[in-house]
């Protein structure tokens, strides 16, 4: 029988500059290595587009949506945001950390700034590879969606969540 190693303490801290290279990994990674198996190879190919992004870039979004990373022994396992409304418009975690906490982790944080902020609820376009953990963690699904990349069409799940507001 297999024996389960337990994962280093995962730290989710803010986004740095220097996480830029290593979250655009990890974003390629999960489309192209986790999400492959719920998406045809041209629909990773239009959404991941690995080829086409810049770092600097990519830094520039990542800082404008608040990003916050999560570390597991100095490595960027995972990433994510929320926005004051409680839109999370990503979170994806590395292949070789899935399974293992780091999306609960992140999720959990982006449910206590929501809280923090008295925002009500969280949404989120889900793909089809994340949506049973979404639901797993009380998200129900409003709507299937069809969005198109590249003149691709993918389809994912606009997803919501309910926040108990705890009394000040």
């Amino acid at each position: 029988m297999p024996t389960t190693v337990a994962l280093p303490a995962i730290h989710v801290r803010a986004y740095r500059p220097a996480d830029a290279a290593e979250t655009l990994a990890v974003f390629v990674a999960a489309i192209t290595v986790t999400a492959s198996a719920d998406y045809s190879p041209e629909q990773i190919s239009a959404w991941a587009r690995a080829e086409e992004r810049d770092v600097s870039v990519w830094h520039q979004a990542m800082t404008g949506r608040n990003s916050v990373v999560a570390v597991v022994g100095g490595e960027v396992a995972g990433f994510s945001d929320v926005n004051a409304n409680g839109y999370i418009d990503m979170m994806f975690v590395s292949p070789q950390y899935a399974r293992r906490g780091v999306a609960s982790a992140l999720l959990t944080h982006n449910e206590d700034v929501a809280r923090t902020s008295a925002t009500e609820r969280l949404t989120a376009n889900v793909s089809l590879t994340a949506r049973p953990f979404f639901e797993a963690h009380g998200f129900t699904v409003e709507a299937e969606q069809r969005p198109v990349m590249k003149g691709v069409q993918l389809t994912n799940h606009r997803m919501s969540k309910s926040l108990a507001i705890a009394p000040q």
